[in-house]
Protein backbone atom coordinates (compact mmCIF):
# COMPACT_ATOMS: atom_id res chain seq x y z
CA UNK A 1 0.00 0.00 0.00
CA UNK A 2 1.12 3.56 -0.69
CA UNK A 3 2.08 5.35 2.44
CA UNK A 4 0.63 8.08 4.23
CA UNK A 5 1.69 11.30 3.38
CA UNK A 6 1.53 15.36 4.00
CA UNK A 7 0.51 17.06 0.81
CA UNK A 8 1.58 21.31 0.13
CA UNK A 9 0.86 22.56 -3.09
CA UNK A 10 2.31 26.01 -3.86
CA UNK A 11 -0.36 26.70 -6.48
CA UNK A 12 -2.88 25.13 -8.89
CA UNK A 13 -1.57 22.24 -11.17
CA UNK A 14 1.96 21.74 -9.85
CA UNK A 15 4.25 21.12 -12.22
CA UNK A 16 7.35 19.84 -9.72
CA UNK A 17 7.01 17.33 -7.01
CA UNK A 18 9.57 17.69 -3.70
CA UNK A 19 9.38 14.42 -2.49
CA UNK A 20 10.80 14.66 1.42
CA UNK A 21 11.62 12.25 3.58
CA UNK A 22 11.49 12.76 7.68
CA UNK A 23 14.41 11.39 10.24
CA UNK A 24 13.90 8.46 12.75
CA UNK A 25 11.31 9.08 15.31
CA UNK A 26 9.73 11.74 13.91
CA UNK A 27 7.26 11.79 10.85
CA UNK A 28 5.57 13.71 7.46
CA UNK A 29 4.93 16.85 9.70
CA UNK A 30 8.86 17.50 10.67
CA UNK A 31 9.58 19.22 7.47
CA UNK A 32 6.25 20.38 6.48
CA UNK A 33 7.17 24.05 8.14
CA UNK A 34 10.42 24.71 6.21
CA UNK A 35 7.86 25.26 2.12
CA UNK A 36 7.63 29.09 3.06
CA UNK A 37 11.30 29.49 4.19
CA UNK A 38 12.37 27.59 0.79
CA UNK A 39 10.10 29.15 -2.24
CA UNK A 40 11.12 31.86 -4.16
CA UNK A 41 8.19 33.93 -5.91
CA UNK A 42 8.56 33.22 -9.21
CA UNK A 43 9.37 29.35 -8.90
CA UNK A 44 6.07 27.29 -10.91
CA UNK A 45 3.97 25.69 -8.64
CA UNK A 46 5.04 22.33 -6.41
CA UNK A 47 4.10 19.78 -4.70
CA UNK A 48 5.31 18.97 -1.45
CA UNK A 49 5.28 15.38 -0.81
CA UNK A 50 6.21 14.27 3.16
CA UNK A 51 5.52 10.39 3.71
CA UNK A 52 5.01 9.19 7.08
CA UNK A 53 7.59 6.33 7.51
CA UNK A 54 6.12 2.85 8.91
CA UNK A 55 6.09 2.25 12.64
CA UNK A 56 8.74 -0.54 13.06
CA UNK A 57 11.08 -1.58 16.02
CA UNK A 58 14.60 0.00 16.37
CA UNK A 59 17.24 -2.25 17.82
CA UNK A 60 19.51 0.43 18.62
CA UNK A 61 16.57 1.96 21.01
CA UNK A 62 15.93 -0.82 22.65
CA UNK A 63 13.17 -2.64 20.48
CA UNK A 64 11.13 0.61 20.72
CA UNK A 65 8.52 0.77 17.99
CA UNK A 66 9.02 4.25 15.67
CA UNK A 67 8.83 5.45 12.61
CA UNK A 68 11.42 4.21 10.65
CA UNK A 69 12.42 3.69 7.03
CA UNK A 70 14.88 0.75 8.00
CA UNK A 71 15.94 -0.84 11.44
CA UNK A 72 19.26 0.29 13.10
CA UNK A 73 21.26 -2.47 14.52
CA UNK A 74 24.33 -0.79 15.71
CA UNK A 75 27.12 1.47 15.52
CA UNK A 76 29.20 0.76 13.19
CA UNK A 77 28.03 2.98 9.96
CA UNK A 78 29.01 0.16 7.55
CA UNK A 79 26.83 -2.75 9.18
CA UNK A 80 24.58 -0.56 10.74
CA UNK A 81 21.14 -0.64 8.25
CA UNK A 82 18.55 -3.12 7.92
CA UNK A 83 19.14 -4.30 4.32
CA UNK A 84 15.35 -5.69 4.11
CA UNK A 85 14.32 -2.23 5.85
CA UNK A 86 16.10 -0.46 3.07
CA UNK A 87 14.99 -2.43 0.54
CA UNK A 88 11.24 -1.92 1.54
CA UNK A 89 11.98 1.89 1.88
CA UNK A 90 13.19 2.22 -1.74
CA UNK A 91 10.03 -0.04 -2.91
CA UNK A 92 7.65 2.67 -1.40
CA UNK A 93 9.75 6.07 -2.37
CA UNK A 94 9.38 4.31 -6.18
CA UNK A 95 5.46 3.83 -5.61
CA UNK A 96 5.09 7.36 -4.59
CA UNK A 97 7.26 8.43 -7.53
CA UNK A 98 4.94 5.83 -9.77
CA UNK A 99 2.09 7.76 -7.91
CA UNK A 100 3.32 11.83 -8.95
CA UNK A 101 3.75 10.56 -12.72
CA UNK A 102 -0.20 9.00 -12.72
CA UNK A 103 -0.63 12.92 -11.59
CA UNK A 104 1.26 14.56 -14.50
CA UNK A 105 4.45 14.91 -12.60
CA UNK A 106 7.15 12.99 -14.92
CA UNK A 107 10.24 11.78 -12.74
CA UNK A 108 12.36 14.25 -14.77
CA UNK A 109 10.27 17.01 -12.46
CA UNK A 110 10.73 15.06 -9.44
CA UNK A 111 13.52 15.82 -6.55
CA UNK A 112 13.64 13.47 -3.82
CA UNK A 113 14.99 14.73 -0.39
CA UNK A 114 15.58 13.53 2.89
CA UNK A 115 17.30 13.96 6.13
CA UNK A 116 18.98 11.35 8.43
CA UNK A 117 17.39 8.38 7.89
CA UNK A 118 15.38 9.82 5.33
CA UNK A 119 18.17 10.93 3.27
CA UNK A 120 19.68 7.70 3.59
CA UNK A 121 16.86 6.13 1.84
CA UNK A 122 17.00 8.99 -0.88
CA UNK A 123 20.70 8.01 -1.65
CA UNK A 124 19.79 4.49 -1.95
CA UNK A 125 16.75 5.01 -3.80
CA UNK A 126 18.63 7.34 -6.19
CA UNK A 127 21.33 5.31 -6.70
CA UNK A 128 18.86 2.40 -8.52
CA UNK A 129 16.86 4.90 -10.98
CA UNK A 130 16.75 3.65 -14.28
CA UNK A 131 15.38 6.73 -15.41
CA UNK A 132 16.74 10.00 -13.30
CA UNK A 133 14.90 12.24 -11.20
CA UNK A 134 15.36 15.84 -11.33
CA UNK A 135 17.80 15.58 -8.62
CA UNK A 136 18.72 14.43 -4.99
CA UNK A 137 18.73 15.83 -1.38
CA UNK A 138 20.94 14.29 1.10
CA UNK A 139 20.72 16.19 4.62
CA UNK A 140 22.75 15.18 7.53
CA UNK A 141 23.38 11.75 6.62
CA UNK A 142 25.37 8.90 4.79
CA UNK A 143 24.78 6.28 1.93
CA UNK A 144 23.83 2.75 2.92
CA UNK A 145 26.83 -0.09 2.19
CA UNK A 146 29.17 3.10 0.72
CA UNK A 147 31.62 2.65 -2.16
CA UNK A 148 30.19 -1.29 -2.37
CA UNK A 149 26.56 0.99 -3.24
CA UNK A 150 28.04 3.89 -5.22
CA UNK A 151 29.85 1.59 -7.63
CA UNK A 152 26.47 -0.67 -7.94
CA UNK A 153 24.58 2.10 -9.08
CA UNK A 154 22.24 2.26 -12.56
CA UNK A 155 24.39 3.96 -14.95
CA UNK A 156 21.86 6.13 -16.05
CA UNK A 157 21.49 7.05 -12.26
CA UNK A 158 24.38 9.62 -12.82
CA UNK A 159 22.61 12.06 -13.94
CA UNK A 160 20.91 12.83 -10.69
CA UNK A 161 22.55 16.15 -9.27
CA UNK A 162 23.32 15.75 -5.59
CA UNK A 163 22.64 18.32 -2.95
CA UNK A 164 24.52 16.92 0.34
CA UNK A 165 24.62 19.50 3.46
CA UNK A 166 26.11 18.59 6.65
CA UNK A 167 26.45 19.67 10.38
CA UNK A 168 30.07 19.75 11.45
CA UNK A 169 29.02 18.97 15.30
CA UNK A 170 26.37 16.42 14.03
CA UNK A 171 26.82 13.57 16.99
CA UNK A 172 24.13 11.30 15.48
CA UNK A 173 25.65 10.70 12.32
CA UNK A 174 29.34 12.46 12.12
CA UNK A 175 30.53 14.64 9.51
CA UNK A 176 32.92 12.33 8.18
CA UNK A 177 30.52 9.81 7.04
CA UNK A 178 28.63 12.28 5.31
CA UNK A 179 31.51 13.29 3.63
CA UNK A 180 32.83 10.39 2.64
CA UNK A 181 29.92 9.16 1.45
CA UNK A 182 29.61 12.59 -0.75
CA UNK A 183 33.11 11.67 -2.21
CA UNK A 184 31.88 7.89 -3.11
CA UNK A 185 29.03 9.50 -4.90
CA UNK A 186 31.32 11.74 -7.01
CA UNK A 187 33.63 8.90 -7.67
CA UNK A 188 30.97 7.24 -8.79
CA UNK A 189 30.35 10.04 -11.73
CA UNK A 190 27.70 11.97 -10.03
CA UNK A 191 27.39 15.88 -9.69
CA UNK A 192 27.81 16.81 -5.80
CA UNK A 193 27.46 20.17 -4.28
CA UNK A 194 28.79 19.54 -0.71
CA UNK A 195 27.88 22.12 1.94
CA UNK A 196 29.28 21.97 5.49
CA UNK A 197 27.61 24.24 8.45
CA UNK A 198 28.61 25.07 11.95
CA UNK A 199 25.87 23.26 13.57
CA UNK A 200 24.39 19.44 15.18
CA UNK A 201 22.27 17.41 13.63
CA UNK A 202 19.07 19.89 12.84
CA UNK A 203 19.17 22.28 9.51
CA UNK A 204 19.85 26.14 9.60
CA UNK A 205 18.55 28.71 8.16
CA UNK A 206 22.07 28.99 5.49
CA UNK A 207 21.43 25.63 4.48
CA UNK A 208 17.82 26.19 3.65
CA UNK A 209 18.53 29.23 1.46
CA UNK A 210 21.56 26.71 -0.48
CA UNK A 211 19.65 24.63 -1.22
CA UNK A 212 16.97 27.40 -2.40
CA UNK A 213 19.45 28.70 -4.89
CA UNK A 214 20.55 24.39 -5.38
CA UNK A 215 16.50 24.08 -6.28
CA UNK A 216 16.37 27.06 -8.31
CA UNK A 217 19.25 25.64 -10.93
CA UNK A 218 16.64 22.53 -11.31
CA UNK A 219 13.65 24.23 -11.62
CA UNK A 220 15.41 26.40 -14.22
CA UNK A 221 16.61 23.77 -16.12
Amino acid sequence: MRLECVEQETGPAPAWTVLWLHGLGADGHDFAPIVPELLRPHWPALRFVFPHAPVRPVTINGGMRMRAWYDITGMDFATRADAGGIEESVAQVEALVAHEAARGIAPSRIVLAGFSQGGAIALAAGLRRSEPLAGLVALSTYLPGGAAAAAQRHPNAVAQPVFFAHGDSDPVIPVQYGQASAQMLERAGFEVQWHRYPMAHQVCAEEIADLGDWLDRRLAA
